[in-house]
Order: structure tokens, then C-alpha cells, then sequence
């Protein structure tokens, strides 16, 4: 199994020791780090710094988000960080919901994303490709643009500057089945926020039909503390924050997620209390049986014996691990590599 570490996206400020835990990760034998953007910091930045200070380790946004950029600049931005790492560059992408779209980015949540999505992807391609001047008369993308309020002079164009990789590594965050359906058409893998190697099915058949070599990469959060309550209270922290305030109330692909793992009643509590302004009522509704199902939590031997459910996994080829601590990443290393 290949192994990932996620830095997320800043708080307040930028976090410490991310360049050396990321040149730890590589020692030990990472395929990949990964940096991530919601309304603040941005997820190229940090990664140039990152690649700027390693020199085998690939080079991930998970994710970077679509709305923030047209999916020429995505490209630029893909392709300029391919070259100057050398080929490390791993593009992740995802939409985000209408709350950050409509309220951080001003612009209007796509009524369809799977086309949305699918255009977006379609345009990278080409301009990765180069094999001519990018074209799409899309419902989204359109290249050259032919609005009404445009003056008409628009012209297809190639990139300049030629891709190191036509073939630039790109994965998708998808949560609904058929975004998932659609990201195992359009991409080289998925980066699903949540996975439970205890339930496969919450997924429905959408990874059924997925290619050889499609790359299954979750987010798991690492916890080692010989408590194991109080190692969940981080990943319980983080999943009341997305069920309770991603989203609106009917629209909260985080809440939605939590019900088809089979947690219906708790992800309407979470909401509930989120909302009433009861952020700790709400963490502590979070169940400890889901934490279990998505994280690795507990004492080193209890992470040894539940890492074996990932490693059996059919559908998971990479684990992009959370956690800032080199003995948790030495730990990880060991299991994957044994």
C-alpha cells in the first residue's frame, strides 16, 4: 500500500515543521504529500515550498478547488509545479459545496456538477495533452468564450509552455455514488474524505466498473494514545465541523455521507446541535463506531491489528495519512512495508 500525509489546509497561520515532517515522510519511504484549501490559505503555495525541500516525494492537492480557478489556471498552475519538481506533481480537484462557491467564492453553485465536473476535467486534459488549441463548447467551459457581453475575439490557444507530463497524474473529491461513478471515467483516481473498509457498500457499485490502476487514496486520520477515547476526540472534533457547519442544513454531502454509512439519527443530532451554536453536544454525538470505521485510533498494537482491515481492502491502494507526529508516520511506515 502506498502511503500519503496530508498537511489539510492552514488555520490562523501557517503550521510548523511541515517542511520536516514532510522530508521525514519521504525518508521513510511516502509516496506522497498533500496540501488542501478551503477559505484561506491555498493549496499550490505551500506545495512549492514542500517540493522546493524535497526532492522523490510526489506532490498532491487534496483538493485544490475548482471554483476558485478556470481550469486553464488549474493547468498552468499543475503543469509549471510538474516541471519544477521534476514530475511530482499529483493533481487533485474537487468542487466544494454552494456554501463556499456562492458565499467565499461568489460564484454560482452549478446546477449540474457532474457536467461541470466533467468539462473542468475535459479542458485540463487538453491543455496537458497540447495536442492542439484547447476547444469546448461546454455548458460551463467555454473555449474561446462566446457570451454575449464578450467582444467575439477570442481565439484557441495552446499553452506555451509544453507539459513535462501529458499524463499528469489527476484524482478526484467526490462524494455522492455517481460523482464516484463518474470520477473512475474521467480521472486517475478518487480521494474520497471518509472511507470504512468495514462498509464498502456505502459507496453503492460506483467504483464496480472502475479501470485497472485507479487509484482509491482516503484521508485517515491516525491517532496513537493509549486512551482510546481520548484519541477520537480529534477525529470527532473534525466530523461534527463538516456535518454540522459544510453545508447547508438539506445540502451537506458530509451529513449525507454519515447517513449512508449507516448513521442517520447522529448525523441529524449533529446538524441540530452545530446549528443551536452547541459545538461540544455536537462533537460528543459524533459515534465512537464510525470514528473506528474511518481512523485508526488507540494504542500502537490496537492500530497494528484494525491496519490489517486497510491492507485487505479491495478497492484502496494508497492511505494519506493525518497525522504531525514522525513516530505515528515511522509507525504507518512500518505496517504498509512489512
Amino acid at each position: 500500500m502506498r502511503l500519503g500525509l496530508t498537511f489539510g489546509y492552514w488555520r490562523r497561520g501557517p503550521a510548523s515543521g511541515v517542511v520536516e515532517l514532510a522530508q521525514e515522510a519521504e525518508r521513510l519511504g511516502f509516496d506522497s504529500v498533500w496540501t488542501a484549501e478551503s477559505w484561506g490559505s491555498d493549496a499550490f503555495t505551500p506545495l512549492t515550498w514542500i517540493a522546493a525541500r524535497t526532492s522523490r516525494i510526489g506532490l498532491g492537492t487534496a483538493i485544490t478547488q475548482m471554483s476558485a480557478r478556470t481550469p486553464t489556471a488549474t493547468a498552468m498552475q499543475a503543469l509549471t509545479l510538474d516541471h519544477l519538481s521534476g514530475g511530482r506533481m499529483l493533481l487533485g480537484l474537487g468542487l466544494s459545496g454552494p456554501q463556499v462557491v456562492e458565499g467565499w467564492y461568489g460564484r454560482p453553485f452549478p446546477r449540474s456538477p457532474l457536467t461541470f465536473t466533467r468539462e473542468y476535467v475535459d479542458v485540463i486534459r487538453q491543455v496537458l495533452r497540447r495536442e492542439a488549441p484547447v476547444e469546448l463548447d461546454g455548458h460551463y467551459a467555454q473555449h474561446p468564450y462566446r457570451g454575449d457581453d464578450g467582444t467575439g475575439l477570442g481565439k484557441p490557444l495552446k499553452s506555451i509552455t509544453h507539459p513535462l507530463r501529458p499524463g499528469l497524474p489527476l484524482f478526484l473529491g467526490a462524494a455522492g455514488p455517481k460523482n464516484v461513478r463518474l470520477t473512475t471515467q474521467i480521472a486517475d483516481g478518487w480521494l474520497p474524505l471518509q472511507w470504512s473498509p468495514y462498509n464498502p457498500d456505502a459507496y453503492g457499485d460506483a467504483l464496480h466498473d472502475k479501470p485497472e490502476g485507479f487509484r482509491v487514496a482516503p484521508t485517515v486520520s491516525v491517532v496513537v494514545d493509549d486512551d482510546v477515547e481520548r484519541a477520537m476526540l480529534p477525529v470527532k472534533a473534525s466530523l461534527a465541523f463538516y456535518v454540522g457547519g459544510m453545508g447547508a442544513k438539506d445540502r451537506n454531502f458530509h451529513a449525507d455521507l454519515m447517513r449512508r454509512f449507516g448513521y442517520p439519527d447522529a448525523a441529524d443530532r449533529i446538524q441540530a446541535l452545530f446549528a443551536a451554536g452547541n459545538r461540544d453536544e455536537a462533537v460528543a454525538a459524533v459515534p465512537s463506531e464510525l470514528v473506528d470505521e474511518i481512523a485508526l485510533v488507540g494504542p500502537a498494537d490496537r492500530i497494528r491489528e484494525r491496519f490489517g482491515m486497510w491492507r485487505d481492502d479491495a478497492h484502496v491502494t494508497d492511505m494519506i495519512i493525518g497525522s504531525k507526529n514522525p513516530a505515528t508516520l515511522k509507525l504507518m511506515a512500518d505496517l504498509a512495508h512489512a
